[in-house]
């Protein structure tokens, strides 16, 4: 999914807290675990989930006669819903979409059930097609397995072929920033209105920091020591900064500081932008059928300053409710759809571009698949595996995440520090003001944890 659906994620420990007020109006779904062949699953109302909503009566319940009982919500809702639930283990949700952001602390705080034995007797789940950095991604600090994944996702750069052709520009297939923002130099105003890059600078933990924060890493910054001590004034961090935002500023889209996700994909898709770093996710709309830049999109890798590689991770991933009064059916419905049996099927019904990829090497064998996102497939699979969630930058982390810091209190803390940011970009204090004040909000956080 587009890493914009992640903003507005509200701390997991605050929505907890209200979980008992709020349990007993949990909707549809039944008023506890089902019980029986029947299982109760929460989810997000992405496209790819109302697809399998659609399919699972007529292929899943028909063959394994398990009902399934879906609850499905908008983003922001299902997951204050989802950790009502799963904090009270109220056990009325048997499986719910949790994403690897949440896995750490769902697992420490004993919400979810390991899958370790489920996957170790399901021999036709084949665990190991699953790439490794989604499986240890949603593995948390004791070794057990938590989640699996639905899709996944990494980040690249995109950017206009037959522009770069015109202009005799070339794009190195593994660019560094200081290529890229050569690039964008000189492909600012290739075409009548067309800016060099588009970057997000909406506020958001989702939206400005996610990217941000890959470019941190890779010039050798970090938002956390192994011990806790905020580093946002940090040589590193100060210099990545300061290069994504002038970067934007001077070459990127137009009302930058509110431009995310959904503003960047309409400015590559309508010829505003030449070049864009974003979610690969992001392919999949470039390259439809309608889609007025199909076949002129050029896909490479996202790009690095002193680490090899710099692109993110996210999936959405199912979980197992500990409190579950069905594991071993709970099991059965994650299995389906997460297995090739599901890819198989959405190629067959709703078109092989619509497979909920990212997260199966056989996945990039398929001949079918590959014929349908030939464009973009093979980077993002490259890019997915070469995603390291432990090890993103150049020092030791205290918890795991690329793009975030796995900890509940990044929502807030990564939505606080974004707005400075964002400030910045749009001149309205200098990064030297933005970050001093960022970095007192994430002495706090570091404080908490130092003295856990």
């Amino acid at each position: 999914m587009p890493v914009q659906g992640r903003r507005g994620l509200r701390t997991t420990v605050v929505a907890a807290a209200a979980g008992a007020l709020l349990a007993a109006c949990s909707g549809a779904g039944g008023t506890g675990s089902a019980g029986g062949d029947t299982i109760n699953v929460l989810m997000v109302n992405n496209p790819q989930m109302v697809e399998l909503q659609k399919l699972t009566a007529d292929h899943f319940t028909k063959k394994t006669g398990i009902k399934v009982n879906f609850t499905v919500l908008p983003e922001n809702d299902v997951r204050d819903k989802i950790s009502q639930d799963f904090s009270n283990q109220a056990g009325q949700y048997d499986v719910a979409t949790i994403s690897n952001f949440e896995v750490p602390f769902y697992a420490k705080n004993e919400w979810l059930l390991p899958l370790d034995d489920h996957v170790a007797k399901d021999k036709a789940f084949d665990q190991a097609d699953i790439l490794p950095p989604m499986r240890e991604s949603l593995t948390a600090d004791d070794g057990k397995l938590y989640g699996e994944p639905f899709y996944g996702e990494s980040s690249f750069l995109m950017y206009r072929k037959d522009v770069f052709e015109e202009k005799g520009l070339k794009m190195p297939a593994r660019p560094t920033w200081k290529q890229v923002a050569g690039l964008a130099a000189k492909a600012d105003g290739a075409q009548p209105g067309m800016n060099g890059i588009c970057l997000r600078g909406q506020p958001g933990w989702g939206e400005l920091i996610a990217p941000l924060t890959t470019v941190v890493n890779t010039f050798g910054g970090t938002w956390f020591t192994k011990d806790w001590q905020a580093r946002l004034t940090s040589p590193e961090f100060t210099r990545a900064t300061e290069f994504y935002v002038d970067l934007v500023r001077k070459h990127g889209e137009s009302g930058a500081a509110q431009a995310g996700y959904a503003e960047c994909l309409n400015s590559l898709t309508q010829g505003k932008s030449a070049m864009w770093y974003d979610a690969t996710a992001a392919a999949g709309p470039l390259e439809a059928a309608k889609s007025p830049v199909k076949g002129k999109i050029g896909y490479v890798q996202a790009p690095v300053d002193r680490t090899e590689s710099s692109g993110w991770l996210y999936t959405w991933a199912w979980g197992l409710q500990k409190a579950s009064k069905n594991p071993d059916n709970a099991w059965k419905f994650i299995s389906w759809a997460s297995g090739k049996e599901y890819e198989a099927l959405v190629g067959k019904e709703f078109g092989w571009a619509n497979v909920p990829a990212g997260k199966r090497a056989s996945t990039y064998d398929n001949p079918d698949y590959l014929k349908a996102a030939g464009a973009f497939a093979g980077v993002t699979q490259e890019s997915v595996r070469n995603a390291k969630p432990r090890d993103p930058g150049v020092q030791p982390r205290p918890t795991i995440g690329i793009q975030f810091v796995g900890i509940p209190e990044f929502s807030d803390l990564g939505t606080k520090v974004s707005q400075e940011i964002s400030a910045a970009i749009a001149g309205r204090q200098s990064v030297g003001e933005a970050l001093k004040k960022s970095q007192q909000l994430a002495e706090k956080v570091g404080k908490e944890y130092r003295d856990r």
